[in-house]
Order: C-alpha cells, then structure tokens, then sequence
C-alpha cells in the first residue's frame, strides 16, 4: 500500500467519523447552544473581525473569560467559547467558533466536560475526539496556522476526576509532540501547591470557575505562546 492510498484511508476515516459526530450530535443533543452560537452571529453581523487574529475556542473556561483582551493587551483576540462545550460540541460547530474567522493561531480548551459529563468517555476516547478536531483544523485551515492546546485544568469541584484528567493531559501532550505546527500549554500545573493539590482560593462559589486570580495564572502561562498576527 502506497503512501497516497495510506493518506485516503486515513482522511476517509477522520470524513466518517465527523459524519457520525455530527449525525449523533443531532439526534442526541438538539443544538443546546443554539442561542451562543447566534449570539456569536449577531456580533459578526455587527462588526466581523478581520481575517488572521486569534480565536480562543472551547468551552466555559473560555466563555467566563469576558475580559481576556484586558490580560493580552495588543493581541486581536476573537473569545468564542461556549459553557459546557465538549470537544464533540467544538467539532459539530467548528465553522461558526473558528473556521469562519480563518485565524492566525487557534487556542483550545476543550475536554474537560467530555470526561465529567459522562462517566464512560475515557482518556482515550477524548484524545481520539481532539485527533478528528484537529484533522479538521489540518484541512480547513491554512498551513501556517498556529494551534494550541490547553491542558485540562485541575478544580475543586472536580478533583475527584483529577487522575483522568492528568492522563487525558498526557495522552494528548504525547500525541501533539509527533505533530507539527501545534503546541501543547500546560496549565495544569501552574494550578497546583507544593503538595500537588489545588489551589483553593483561584476559583469563584462554584469551585470549577476561575476567578481574577485563576486566570493572572493563565495569563503568565499564555503570554509565550501568543503571536501577534503579520
């Protein structure tokens, strides 16, 4: 078997499995962001951002980041976050939250909710979820693209899910470092003690939300990884 016909199975498979992300999520889901995703649409409609910025994409880590452009002053940065999200949520509306803007670099922070929300999504089935989302970004997207992911990050609320986050983590930093072009940002990390617990006081009255100074720590780990667009 050629390296070409190598290349069609493999981007036939990432079609197939896109495909039924999609049919599964229509049946199953019924659009629950329907009304972020419009908003994002009203705002476009409003005044669209040029081409080339930077979309932070993901879910509500993202989403209760309204201030972002206040820790990242000079960098054009386009939030389309949406709460809950799941990678799966990202994939269905992967056109609307970043292919649409067609962006120099993409940040992700997703997964986080494919784990908690159902007790059977594994590491390895996120990994596989992130694998078609970035296969897509890899088509759609011009080559000079710059991605980043965004560990998982550790919370009060769902320390009890900490050991699969940890591998999640890893199971994605591993597959990043074969790739080109995308880097992996470890937040996770920065977020814990000495004694590798959690910190407490970074998180708002729900104890999985950042506050101020949850996302001060983001801010020192992002800032190295940003490029401001050509």
């Amino acid at each position: 078997m050629n390296y070409r016909h190598k290349a069609f199975i493999k981007f036939a498979c990432i079609v197939c499995i896109t495909f039924c992300i999609s049919q599964s999520y229509s049946k199953l889901h019924a659009q629950p962001f329907k009304q972020e995703i419009l908003q994002f649409q009203k705002s476009d409609s409003i005044v669209m951002p040029p081409k080339g910025q930077i979309v932070f994409a993901g879910s509500s880590s993202f989403t209760k980041w309204k201030d972002v452009a206040m820790y990242f002053p000079g960098y054009p940065i386009i939030n389309r976050g949406f709460g809950g999200a799941t990678l799966v949520d990202l994939i269905y509306f992967i056109d609307e939250a970043i292919l649409k803007y067609q962006p120099s670099q993409v940040f992700i922070y997703c997964g986080e909710n494919d784990i908690a929300d159902v007790d059977t999504v594994s590491p390895a089935t996120v990994l596989q979820r992130f694998k078609t989302l970035h296969t897509i970004l890899l088509k759609k997207l011009p080559k000079t693209t710059k991605v980043v992911f965004v560990s998982l990050k550790p919370s009060v609320a769902r320390w009890h899910l900490e050991s699969k986050f940890i591998e999640t983590n890893k199971l994605i930093e591993g597959y990043i470092a074969t790739q080109k072009n995308i880097q992996y940002l470890d937040v996770h990390t920065a977020m814990l003690d000495e004694n590798k617990e959690v910190l407490k006081d970074i998180f708002i009255s729900d104890k999985l939300h950042m506050n101020p100074k949850g996302y001060l720590i983001w801010q020192k780990q992002f800032v190295p990884y940003l490029t401001i667009p050509k």
